[in-house]
């Protein structure tokens, strides 16, 4: 698996997952821009294995819960682009902090890394300077075909690049892309109608998923899209974190202090989840949603499988086409999903046809006009070609998984040791 992904809060929860998984074999890590700037994030991913380090230095014992950390091959740890295919460039920061994770950096220093951390060689990364899209097409092109999973937790902006620069190969060789992405039946969460990923950069899906007009286009038989509306209900209460992880566990109040008793892991999430705790109780929530989290829990359950593809085969998961195009430019409506529901056996009550439908909102003489009803859209002529013509029509995003207590049980134990 390569993991595309501009680490913030729950990116460097979901990068924890995917390193404690033996299910996954990482790569590397191609850093975008999104919730922070690109060097805050780079330093985001160092910063991690530095806490994993520092915990198995304190509990070696607990070396088989992390198999994906300091492997014989290392992960090329890279840079992607730092900002979008178009438009203004857009970070999280209000939510993720400058510097991704909650403003650490000023609040624990203790997690700071050495200022020799860049200038030497890693124990555990490949720290590369070439450009992340190279590195991420060079890894398609030297595997065996149809085995690599493209792990996209940030903006699609790194995959559009690789599509501009070599679609052969990613229409040929790719195994499968998981995208936590969109938010189609539900609010969005950076603004009233968009999520983060798609709005950093909807550009690269229009490019990539809609209107392809620089390649051939996505396959999108193996691309695997989960929105908000999937994403979302999975959730870990901070009541359960301080009950299994950190009893200590409290607000930037009574920040975290390392201690002997605290796993080095624990101190570190612990203080850059105090801060995510005051945003979502801002919202009326104590509890951080697991967004990337679920796209690394998908790609964990369903691997590709060459050119016999099945897109997610795991036991508990569905899928479900869904037609959408993308806005880019609008005034409030940037990164918003237009869904087309016209075909969508649910945007109407089951059973319903446009005469039933018309008859009862005459005998409550609901009509806009004398001769319009609003009960349904009236056919138009499209004079240019439908959204998509041949093949798969729309994009595979995930439905269900196997339920939000599933993935919390298995994250609580593979990160933190932890039963619920």
């Amino acid at each position: 698996v390569q993991v595309d992904t501009d680490p913030g809060v729950d990116d460097i929860i979901a990068i924890l997952l995917a390193i404690a998984s033996p299910e996954l074999e990482i790569l590397a890590f191609i850093i975008s821009f999104g919730n922070t700037d690109l060097d805050s994030s780079f330093l985001n991913i160092l910063k991690a294995y530095q806490a994993i380090a520092g915990h198995l230095q304190r509990f070696p014992k607990d070396k088989d819960r992390f198999p994906n950390f300091c492997p014989k091959v290392k992960p090329i740890l890279t840079k992607g682009s730092a900002g979008p295919l178009e438009g203004d460039l857009h970070s999280a920061q209000y939510f993720h902090g400058r510097d991704g994770l909650g403003g650490i950096s000023e609040r624990h220093p203790d997690l700071d890394l050495p200022p020799d951390t860049l200038s030497r060689a890693h124990p555990c990364l490949e720290i590369s300077s070439r450009s992340g899209v190279d590195v991420a097409l060079d890894f398609i092109r030297d595997m065996p075909s149809r085995t690599i999973t493209y792990l996209v937790l940030g903006p699609l902006t790194n995959l559009a690049l690789m599509m501009r620069q070599d679609s052969e190969t990613i229409i040929n060789r790719i195994g499968r892309v998981v995208s936590m992405g969109g938010a189609l039946d539900v609010p969005g969460n950076t603004s009233p109608v968009a999520e983060f990923n798609f709005f950093a950069d909807p550009y690269a899906v229009k490019e990539l998923l809609i209107s392809p007009s620089m390649h051939k286009g996505l396959p999108r038989d193996r691309f695997l899209m989960l929105p908000l509306d999937i994403t979302t209900p999975h959730q870990l209460p901070f009541s359960v974190y301080r009950d299994v992880v950190d009893p200590l566990f409290s607000s930037t109040a009574l920040p975290s202090i390392p201690t002997a008793e605290k796993s080095p892991l624990t101190h570190f999430t612990s203080s850059f989840l105090e801060r995510t705790r005051e945003i979502m109780l801002e919202f009326g929530s104590d509890a951080v949603e697991l967004h990337d989290i679920v796209a690394v829990w998908c790609a964990i359950e369903n691997p590709p499988f060459g050119e016999d593809d099945v897109i997610c085969t795991g036991e508990g998961w569905h899928t479900r086409n869904r037609i959408f195009d993308i806005e880019r430019t609008g005034e409030i409506t940037r990164g918003m999903l237009v869904v087309d529901r016209r075909d969508d056996q649910s945007a109407y009550s089951p059973g319903a046809n446009r005469a039933e439908v018309q008859k009862e909102l005459e005998k409550l003489h609901y009509n806009s006009a004398i001769w319009e009803s609003t009960a349904l859209p009236a056919p138009v002529e499209i004079e240019k070609a439908p959204m998509i013509s041949d093949g798969l029509r729309g994009v595979l995003c995930v439905t269900q998984t196997p339920g939000p207590k599933t993935l919390l049980r298995l994250l609580l134990k593979r990160v933190w040791g932890g039963v619920q």
